[in-house]
């Protein structure tokens, strides 16, 4: 199973931090692990790492309307949005 790495911009952190629709949205796909982190110097950069079983099927899921609503619902900016895939 690779781990996975996102980073992305959003509009508060704490906002974000708090959400539980992360976790329900990557729960939905199987996908285990999942850690947050924050830049110090700019809060509003934040990062995930997980655990995906199927890399695929987090591709195409997060070109879905139910990603893009759970982006909106925490805050992130869709158009900063970098996955980043172990090799």
């Amino acid at each position: 199973m690779p781990s996975i790495v996102v980073h992305h911009d959003v509009d508060e952190t704490e906002h974000w931090l708090a959400s539980p629709v992360r976790e329900e949205f990557f729960g939905s796909l199987g996908i285990t692990n999942v850690r947050t982190f924050t830049n110090p110097q700019n809060p509003t950069q934040v990062a995930l790492t997980m655990d995906a079983p199927d890399v695929d099927a987090l591709f195409a899921a997060l070109q879905s309307p139910q990603a893009a609503d759970a982006m909106k619902s925490d805050g992130v900016h869709g158009d900063t949005v970098v996955l980043l895939v172990e090799s």
